[in-house]
């Protein structure tokens, strides 16, 4: 079975929607949609009936790329109110052969949660740290090992019910299931990992539209968070205000004249507006580049201190991902506040190679991870519908006139 899989990221700019396939250790982008968001503030819905027709609009997109429909998708929460709690839970091996089977993986999971999450509070994911086999052995991955008695140690991830019952009624409404839940963090960090941020203590930091969030990763493991109410949002603001331009032209001017640091500013490069009092003014590239730096090292800064409080630990990575990473020379603002200490994220794969798709694709990988350590398979597709996908049976009628036509007969002829 192709294991193809949907993820959603409802985020205050845009909503996206990427379609991928998971082949060995590659993803294959098969289908990206983005559409502006509406009924969203900070990350929250707050208006259901106007963000419906936007999420039926940005499955629609996706749907025409792939010439299926899309009944089934990942999709992501913002990690508003997180909680993390350290657990145990344990299952004894029944079956005949005494091999432990991805249900008893399940069921030790459940067993560490079993009347231990507060009212209130959603399970939003739930990261096995380490497993014993019959008290002694500790493996990795227990999949098909010999027991009497499997146990594991978890991380919990839990937000306020109230973050993720409007999301579940949004897509009940459009007849598409939610197979799943992840933190936005969550995602970023699947987007980005590596074996070696898999074994140490690191921070993740995504600008957002309105939004910034500081999460910390213990091998892998994500075990704090924070949310800071700030983003791309406050720059504009900034411009707006000081040239008493609209918001729309100030985030014109952010995208198509600033720099995200104003060392390569030029003041010769500038830009004609009409304020709101319908003055015509010119703006140059290295003021506003002044501005656009200045709120950077603001929210740059209060991550940096946020990060001192979520954890003690030494800290051996630092990655800023995100849309407003994606700025022209953010690298030296990034460095201006953090030294060499941190980078800036690279998405790697073909169709995606934006930091704004970080969190969407990394929950299809997240997803990915926890179906292998239950030695489960999964599409959104059936098998026909596979086969749809990739043309099999499709009989393609190329005429004998047409270049490709001529090519064929050349080849079959001779």
């Amino acid at each position: 079975m192709r294991k193809i899989i949907a993820s959603m990221d409802i985020g205050t700019n845009s909503i996206k929607l990427i379609v991928a396939e998971m082949i060995n250790k590659k993803t294959n982008i098969l289908a990206v949609a983005e559409t502006e968001t509406k009924g969203i503030k900070k990350g929250l819905i707050i208006n259901k009936e106007v963000l419906i027709p936007v999420l039926k609009a940005t499955i629609k997109k996706a749907e025409d790329m792939l010439g299926l429909k899309i009944r089934k998708v990942i999709v992501s929460v913002p990690s508003f109110e997180a909680e993390f709690m350290m657990s145990e839970g344990a299952t004894s091996i029944t079956n005949e052969d005494k091999r432990v089977r991805g249900i008893d993986i399940v069921r030790a999971m459940q067993a560490s949660v079993y009347n231990r999450i507060p009212s209130g509070l959603e399970i939003v994911s739930l990261i096995p740290t380490g497993f014993k086999i019959n008290e002694e052995d500790i493996v990795g991955n227990p999949l098909d090992k010999l027991a009497n008695k499997l146990s594991v140690k978890t991380v919990v991830t839990m937000i306020p019910k109230k973050n993720v019952s409007t999301i579940l009624e949004c897509f009940e409404k459009i007849g598409v299931e939610i197979m799943d839940i992840g933190l936005t963090s969550s995602g970023d960090y699947y987007a980005l990992r590596n074996e070696k941020m898999d074994s140490l203590v690191g921070a993740v930091i995504n600008i957002g539209e309105a939004t910034t969030t500081v999460s910390i990763f213990n091998k892998g493991v994500e075990t704090n968070t924070a949310v800071i109410e700030m983003g791309g949002q406050n720059i504009d603001n900034d411009i707006s205000f000081i040239y008493k331009v609209t918001k729309n032209d100030a985030r014109y001017l952010k995208e198509n004249l600033g720099l995200a640091h104003k060392r390569m500013a030029q003041a010769t490069a500038t830009a004609l507006v009409t304020n709101k009092l319908g003055e015509s003014i010119s703006i140059n590239q290295y003021e506003l580049s002044e501005i656009v730096m200045s709120r950077l090292e603001e929210i740059l800064n209060v991550a940096k201190n946020q990060i001192n409080h979520l954890t003690k630990k030494e800290i051996h990575y630092i990655i800023v991902t995100g849309g407003v990473s994606e700025m022209p020379d953010f690298e030296l603002t990034l460095e201006s506040v953090f030294g060499r200490s941190a980078k800036i994220a690279k998405m790697q794969e073909i169709g995606v190679r934006n930091n704004k798709y970080s969190a969407c694709l990394g929950l299809i990988k997240f997803y990915n991870s926890k179906m292998q350590l239950r030695g489960k398979e999964f599409s959104i597709f059936s098998l026909e519908e596979q086969e749809e996908l990739s043309g099999k049976h499709k009989k393609i009628n190329i005429s004998d006139n047409s270049i490709l036509g001529k090519l064929f007969g050349y080849f079959f002829d001779n």
